[in-house]
Order: C-alpha cells, then sequence, then structure tokens
C-alpha cells in the first residue's frame, strides 16, 4: 500500500524548524509480533517545490497463511488498512495547518490537568506536536514534566505553577460512568468545583500568573431549552448539571479577577470512536439495533473531537476570546437526524427506538439530563473569532472519525 498527501503551503524546511525532522528522511518500522506474516512500514515528509511538501507512508505486509487468507480477506484488510492512513493523514494534515496557522507565535509552556482523560491525552499530543512544553497536572507520584495536586485535600504547590505561560483545565468526574445517586452527584459537582476553585485561587497568588486560564465547562449550562437557539449570551437553565456548570465556571473568578484571560469553554457533546457518546452506540448502531431515544425532537450539539483539539488550540492563541466559548459545531441536529446520520454513514438501519420510559428505567436521572434534554447551542464567539471548523456537518464529522470518507 503507498499514499501520498501533498501537504501545502507548509514546507519541508518549516517542518524540520518546528517538529526537529529532516526535509527528505523517512522512519520505518517493521513488526516483531503480531497478526500478520510480515509488515514493513515507512513514513517521511519530501520536499515538493519551495513552499510545499509530500507526507508519504508505504506499508508492504503479508497476511498469513498465503493465499488462503489473501483469498478469504485480503480486500477487507486491504481496505481497512488504507481508510487507517487516509485517517492519519487527513488529522496529520490538518493539524499541521493549524500549527502553521500561528506559525509566528513563540512555544508556550502549557500545564493540563486531566491529561490521561479522553480528550487530554489526545490534546497533550497535539499540543506537543506543534512544539509547546506540556506538564500535566496528576494526583499520583509525579515524574517528569508532572505536577503532583490533591484537590480533594486542597493540595497544589504554588511554586511549581509559577512561569506558565497557559493553563488548561479538564480535570472532573466521569458523568456518565455510573447512575446518578446522591453521593456521585456529590463527586461530579465537588470534582469540578472544587478543583477549579483550588487551581484559580492558586494562580492567582502567583507572582508571574499565566496569561490564559482556560476552563472546561459544558452546554449542560443552558438547561433543557426546546428548540431554542442558545448562544454564550444565553441565560443558565435549572437542573442538576446546569447547577454544576454555574458553579464551575464562578469558581475561576479567582483567576479572572487577578488579571488572568479566562476561557469557560462549554463543550458539547465529543464525538470520537475512542471513548464517550459515540462509542457507546457503535456496537447497537453496526448491529442494525439502533434508533432514536424518546422522541428524537431533542436537540444534541456535538463537536468533532478534532475539532475541540483545535478549538482549544484557537483559544490559546487568540487573546481577544474570553469568557463563556460555546464548543460546539455551527449545526446541532435532532437525535432523530443523528441517528438517520449514523445509520447512513454506517450503512445500517436504524428501526430500533428507546423508549423514554426505558431510557429513564436504564439511566434515572442522567437519561433526563444527557440523552431526552435540548440543548440546540450554537458557536457564536468562534465563528466571529474567525475560527475554521474541520466538521462543520454531522456526516462530515463521522464520516472522518469512522474512516468512511
Amino acid at each position: 500500500m503507498h499514499l501520498v498527501t501533498r501537504l501545502g503551503p507548509l514546507s519541508a524546511t518549516w517542518i524540520a524548524q518546528h517538529f526537529d525532522y529532516q526535509p527528505g528522511s523517512q522512519f520505518s518500522d517493521r513488526q516483531l509480533k503480531g497478526p500478520f506474516a510480515c509488515w514493513v512500514h515507512r513514513h517521511g515528509f519530501t520536499p515538493s517545490g519551495e513552499q510545499a511538501c509530500v507526507l508519504e507512508d508505504r506499508v508492504d505486509y503479508a497476511l498469513p497463511l498465503g493465499w488462503l487468507s489473501q483469498l478469504a480477506g485480503g480486500r477487507l484488510v486491504r481496505r481497512r488498512i488504507e481508510r487507517m492512513f487516509a485517517y492519519r493523514h487527513r488529522v496529520t494534515q490538518a493539524d499541521l495547518a493549524s500549527h502553521h496557522r500561528f506559525h509566528d507565535r513563540p512555544s508556550m509552556k502549557i500545564l493540563i490537568s486531566g491529561s490521561s482523560g479522553l480528550v487530554g491525552s489526545q490534546l497533550a499530543a497535539f499540543l506537543s506536536t506543534g512544539g509547546h512544553r506540556v506538564l500535566r497536572l496528576v494526583r499520583r507520584e509525579p515524574q517528569a514534566d508532572e505536577i503532583r495536586w490533591d484537590p480533594a485535600a486542597g493540595e497544589l504547590d504554588a511554586a511549581s505553577l509559577e512561569d506558565l505561560d497557559a493553563v488548561i483545565h479538564l480535570a472532573g468526574e466521569n458523568i456518565a460512568q455510573r447512575r446518578w445517586t446522591s453521593a456521585q452527584r456529590q463527586r461530579i459537582r465537588d470534582s469540578r468545583v472544587a478543583s477549579t476553585h483550588l487551581l484559580s485561587q492558586t494562580l492567582a497568588r502567583l507572582q508571574r500568573p499565566p496569561q490564559t486560564l482556560i476552563n472546561a465547562s459544558a452546554i449542560g449550562y443552558y438547561g433543557n431549552r426546546g428548540d431554542q437557539v442558545l448562544d454564550e449570551d444565553a441565560p443558565a437553565g435549572n437542573g442538576f448539571l446546569a447547577d454544576v456548570c454555574r458553579q464551575w465556571e464562578a469558581a475561576t473568578d479567582p483567576a479572572q479577577n487577578a488579571g488572568v484571560r479566562v476561557v469557560k469553554l462549554r463543550i458539547g457533546v465529543v464525538l470520537t470512536p475512542s471513548g464517550g457518546a459515540l462509542k457507546q452506540m457503535l456496537l447497537p448502531f453496526r448491529t442494525g439495533c439502533g434508533g432514536r431515544v424518546g422522541s428524537g425532537k431533542q436537540f444534541w450539539s456535538w463537536i468533532s473531537i478534532d475539532d475541540l483539539l483545535g478549538i482549544v488550540h484557537h483559544a490559546l492563541m487568540t487573546e481577544g476570546l474570553c469568557g463563556p466559548v460555546n464548543a460546539v459545531a455551527p449545526h446541532p441536529v435532532t437525535n432523530a437526524e443523528f441517528t438517520k446520520t449514523l445509520g447512513h454513514v454506517l450503512h445500517r438501519p436504524t428501526l430500533l427506538p428507546l423508549p423514554r420510559f426505558a431510557a429513564r428505567i436504564a439511566l434515572g436521572q442522567m437519561a433526563d439530563d444527557l440523552l431526552l434534554s435540548s440543548s440546540r447551542v450554537v458557536p457564536q464567539k468562534l465563528s466571529d473569532a474567525n475560527y475554521d471548523f474541520r466538521h462543520p456537518t454531522l456526516e462530515r464529522a463521522l464520516s472522518h472519525l469512522l474512516g468512511r470518507t
């Protein structure tokens, strides 16, 4: 398999300067242990004129059992490999373009909490690839480029936070991990509000506080609002998640009062096959057992994982962006539209709905706030700040994420 993607206007010289990579050099890897009889992968960037370069991947492989496996599944394996590398090329091209857009900015020293989570792990890799130094805020014994804290005990060494350029706070209890008992609701609240308050107060006391604090929040701030279009000026709604988000965002006040630019990202449903809602939906939908939830009329405001990383990066680099920012795609859809689109991308029927009462029996209050609630949220501030969405429509996002393009 041989795949070539032209990267322009990204010159090989620019890539070499920012990513410690020599133009024309190649890396290769071989399978030591795995499902193939052999596997040799060559990867590299090659100059293509003065203002462009070529990303090239060449894979030579052989299936076990020779012609038998080739006859039984050779075409399927080749198609999956081609889709995987096409996906990698699209992501690499878009990531490099994002970093190149701000090529005149100096590299930053950035602290991330929640760096082992679904979003944080990919964000740390994305920022590191862009030449930034990433530090991680962890609860265990710290290693290199890690800082320990204990939000529950109120422990965070202020001296270790000096000379940071930015802090990205993503840590918080997974809201969909278990049913919302009274104890679980308290854990959800404390893991967000108490940790944010500790971090914000500590940053405010520094001699040299960071310029920027990006604090995760959620579109749960708006509550259940039907088909009302909600931009960042819309007031908070009612309910458990709305109350948590309101307190969560208010906990950043000490840092903001100390002159730190605070961005409160109200994040929608994050789409990635690696976790979250989409991962949970894939099995039933791939087996033809998917369908709308409840009436299907409730709006789901979503964002692809790639765009969420891009939004965080854009917020880091855009000094005029502050306060609440809706981290959602520009085209929210109803649950029925989401269901139909996912089925279309997967080429599967979507005829088995999940009734409202069944969702409530299975999930309790969580069903009302996460599945049946309607929030038609739009990214007005991102549009005003000229953020260019990679995946503005749901079909485009799902096709990319599921390797169907």
